[in-house]
This record gives structure tokens, C-alpha cells and sequence, in this order.
């Protein structure tokens, strides 16, 4: 690497370059905040215009918008409770309880320090651990996907607030909810009651914004809340973010593992990332009932793990040429409209291009947290508009985002339908999160349960392939503990209190 670093440093220090690394970013801030334009979507709108450029140029441009529109998302998510994108799931969970609080502009700063912190160690690993990476990505089949999937339903418990039943019956509808459109194997048409355009599912972006955005408008005109008057940025709150931030490794390094994982699955995305490290946080800390009002580990725990999955969606993309992630895909159309194919020879082929976006990955992630902790003190003054016009301007943006992922009005029809169901099961206190969650995994382990079934008849022994894989059997023990630890704990934890009571008594 040390042979190209003048190369490399060559062509990151054009000015050129640098400003589209600079624009690439805040264009990628200001799209993913936008509830319903993805991170996708901005990559492919850029790809066109990419073909005029130097092919450095137009991957360290791409590299950018693709880390600003991950981190966008957690904008709208802290604001209104809106996912700006899939990835920011998680980050509502405690980002808008923080924002209720008045306390946004430490939730935004939160946000993006840890959001940087785990684009760097993604970009690290990307950049150190390729090969070694993408080797174990190979082994990662079918019976692999179930497992993780089955992994993931077992956070219901952690997500569910109140009533486990309800949280069950949320994780229920959601899988039904995720069986609409094509069977994976048989290929009928499931629940689509004569619309083609149900076909390919239900779109997640129109269900996240449905469940978690519309109810809060809803009660936000009903109960006529007032949106706070000023959400002032405190004095040294950055600098005091940032050393509480630091001053756990453990927390950091555990929830970028969980992303660069994650990302180098094909297919799971930052979504999936960030649900398993906000489960992870919950988890592992000594304060569980804090999570869901507010904490700020929540937020960090969540916007580590799915920046850090950028770099492990890209493992895969320069080792193999297999897109990670859709973002990713777009990228691979990029390097092959330039010419360059991706796999095991570019490295050998394209050293010095592959140094220079993977050092300028690394900058961007930088350039991000610079943006982030600038805006912080005044996006957050979005919430000192008036209701009145607040709530309808948020409905709008809703309904365009809706409209323009597939240019579908059904998908407003949707938005309208499931927003208004959402509303009613959040009175009779149902929680969106595990509804949500049972969508997104419910067709990766149908997926991958048919594909295993097929598998193993094929080969003679089911049991063998979902039971005796070395990763299968890691992630079953993982289910296991999963299940077994929140239930020992609270078992325990019960008959701590009963003594402490007899010994009071």
C-alpha cells in the first residue's frame, strides 16, 4: 500500500476531487434526510453524469454520497420519527424520545460522531480485511440467512414495550405483511388481490413511514402539541459527547463488528444491521429500562453498526464483484461503466484506484461528522414551527417520498391505509418497532428456509444442512442464548426483589 500512498494522496488532494467529496457528502446529508429518497435512489440518479468523469473522481463522488445519505437518515428519524432511510430504524427508538425531551441538537451530535467513528472502522476493515472477509462471505448460504433471520425475530423481546403478547402479535403481522407479492419458490402471487404492482412486495420505505411517522402527525394535530420552542445547542456538549462516546471501545468495536458483518452478507443491509446492535445495547446494559425513553447509547449503538456496514457492503463488491447492499450495486454499474471490472484480480489490476476510494471512504466519514456536528445546533430548529404548519408540511414530504420510490400511487394509498391501522394499534398499545421487524426478516428467512429445504432433499439430509454448518451452528447457539439470557435475567432478577422484600419485611 505505502508504493501508491503518493498516488493516492495525489489524486484525494485535486481539488477537484475534493470538492465533490465535500458536495457528495452534503448532497448525500441532505437526500437522506428527505423521508422516502434513499441512499439508493441518489447513487442511481448520480450514475449517468458519472460517466464523463475520471474513474477516481466518480467513485470517490459515489463514495461520498453514499456515507451522507446513510448518515441523512438519522436526521428525520431524531426530528419527526421518520426513518429518512431504512438504515435509521433503530435510531427512532431512543432518537425521537431524546428529541421529545428537548435534548435533538445531542441526539444530532450523537449521531454523527458515532456515526463517523463507525464509518472509519468500516472503511478500516474494508481496507485491511478484504480478502479475508470476502472468503468467509462464500460460506454464508441459505441455512445461514434462516438462522440470521431467526436471530434477528428473537429481538422482539428487547423491542416490545409493555406487553410481550402485543409485541408477538406486532411480529406476526409483520411477517404476514412480508409474505405479500411472489412466492421465493413456487412463484404464485400471494395477497396481491389483483394489483401487479404488489407483485415485488410491500415497499419497506412506505411501512416505516406509515408506521412510525403518520400516528405522531396524527397526535400531534389531535393533542395539538406544541413543537419545541427552541432546541438550542449547549455549550461543549460536542466535546463531552465525544469523550463519553470514546470511552467505550468495547460498545463501539461491538456494534461495527455487528455492522461490517452484516454488510458483507449480501442482502441484509443497514436496516438489519442496526436492529441487531441496538439489541446487542439493550442487551448488555445495566440500565434496560432506560432504552426507548431516550438514552443515548441507543442512538450510538444504532448509527455505528449501519455506518460501519457501508464498508462491509463494499468487502464483497472489490473482492468478488457481488454488491452487498443495493448502494453498492450501483456503484459495481459504475466501475463497469468505466470499464473496470471488480473481483479477485482488481486489486492486482487497480491498485492504485483501489487505495484511493478506500482512502477517500475513510475522508469522507470524516468530512461527515464535520457537517454533522455543524448542522446539529440548527437543523434541530425545524421544531420551533408552528404545529399548524409543521404537521402538514411533514404529510407532504411523506406523500412525495411515497410517490417517488416506485412513481406508484398505490404506494400513497398504502401509506394513507397502513398509517391510519398504525395510529389505532399505537392507542391499544402496540409498538411498530417488532412489526417492522417481522417485515424485513420474515422474506429473508422464507428465503432462505425453501432454498435450504430444496438443498437438502437435493443432497438427502435436511437435518445435516440447517444443523451441523459451522456458522449454522453458531448462530443457532446465538438464538439460544438470545431466547434464554432476557428470561434468566428477569427470573433472577425477580428473585433478587423477593428477597430483598423478606429481608426488609
Amino acid at each position: 500500500m505505502l508504493e501508491f500512498l503518493p498516488e493516492v494522496l495525489s489524486s484525494l488532494t485535486q481539488p477537484l476531487n475534493m470538492l465533490l467529496l465535500c458536495a457528495g457528502v452534503l448532497v448525500g446529508i441532505i437526500v437522506g434526510a428527505l423521508p422516502g429518497l434513499t441512499a439508493t435512489m441518489a447513487l442511481a440518479l448520480l450514475l449517468p453524469f458519472t460517466f464523463t468523469m475520471e474513474s477516481d473522481t466518480s467513485l470517490i463522488t459515489m463514495g461520498g454520497l453514499y456515507i451522507g445519505g446513510i448518515y441523512g437518515g438519522c436526521i428525520s428519524a431524531i426530528l419527526i420519527n421518520t426513518p429518512g432511510t431504512p438504515s435509521a430504524i433503530a435510531t427512532t427508538f431512543d432518537g425521537y424520545p431524546m428529541t421529545k425531551k428537548g435534548q435533538a441538537s445531542k441526539a444530532l451530535a450523537a449521531a454523527a460522531i458515532s456515526s463517523g467513528i463507525g464509518g472509519i472502522i468500516g472503511g478500516l476493515a474494508l481496507l485491511f480485511l478484504t480478502p479475508i472477509l470476502a472468503d468467509w462471505a462464500l460460506n454464508f448460504g441459505p441455512p445461514e440467512y434462516f438462522w440470521v433471520a431467526i436471530l434477528g425475530l428473537t429481538m422482539i423481546a428487547t423491542l416490545s414495550s409493555g406487553s410481550m403478547l402485543k409485541g408477538l402479535i406486532g411480529g406476526c403481522i409483520g411477517l404476514l405483511l412480508g409474505t405479500v407479492g411472489i412466492s421465493p419458490v413456487g412463484g404464485e402471487s400471494r395477497y396481491t388481490f389483483g394489483f401487479s404492482q404488489l407483485q415485488s412486495g410491500l415497499e419497506l420505505i412506505v411501512i416505516l413511514i406509515a408506521f412510525f411517522c403518520i400516528p405522531e402527525v396524527i397526535s400531534m394535530i389531535e393533542n395539538k402539541v406544541k413543537s419545541q420552542k427552541s432546541v438550542k445547542k449547549e455549550k461543549g456538549i460536542v466535546k463531552t459527547l465525544f469523550f463519553y462516546i470514546i470511552k467505550k471501545p468495547f460498545f463501539l468495536i461491538r456494534s461495527s463488528v455487528i455492522g461490517i458483518i452484516t454488510g458483507i452478507i449480501p442482502g441484509a443491509g443497514g436496516n438489519v444491521a442496526s436492529l441487531l446492535s441496538y439489541d446487542a445495547a439493550v442487551r448488555f446494559s445495566k440500565d434496560k429500562k432506560s432504552f426507548g425513553k431516550g438514552n443515548v447509547d441507543g442512538v450510538v449503538a444504532a448509527e455505528t453498526s449501519n455506518n460501519a456496514e457501508v464498508g462491509g457492503s463494499l468487502v464483497p463488491l472489490l473482492s468478488l464483484g457481488i454488491p452487498g447492499a443495493p448502494p453498492a450495486a450501483i456503484i459495481l454499474g459504475a466501475l463497469m461503466m468505466q470499464g473496470i471490472t471488480p473481483g479477485p484480480d482488481l486489486m492486482s489490476q487497480q491498485p492504485g484506484l483501489v487505495y484511493t476510494f478506500l482512502i477517500a471512504f475513510v475522508a469522507a466519514n470524516v468530512v461527515m461528522i464535520i457537517f454533522g456536528l455543524m448542522g446539529s445546533g440548527y437543523i434541530g430548529k425545524v421544531l420551533s414551527i408552528q404545529v399548524s404548519y409543521l404537521a402538514p408540511s411533514i404529510v407532504f414530504l411523506t406523500i412525495i417520498g411515497s410517490y417517488a420510490i416506485r412513481n406508484n400511487f398505490l404506494d400513497v394509498a398504502l401509506l394513507i391505509g397502513f398509517g391510519l391501522l398504525a395510529y389505532v394499534m399505537k392507542n391499544a398499545g402496540f409498538n411498530p418497532a417488532p412489526i417492522v421487524l417481522g417485515l424485513i426478516l420474515g422474506p429473508i428467512a422464507e428465503r432462505g428456509l425453501a432454498q435450504s429445504m430444496l438443498l437438502g432433499e437435493a443432497s438427502g439430509n435436511v437435518f445435516a444442512l440447517f444443523f451441523s454448518r459451522p456458522i449454522s451452528v453458531v448462530l443457532i447457539v446465538l438464538c439460544v442464548l438470545s431466547i434464554l439470557l432476557p428470561l434468566l435475567s428477569n427470573l433472577f432478577g425477580a428473585k433478587n426483589e423477593d428477597s430483598q422484600e423478606k429481608l426488609g419485611a
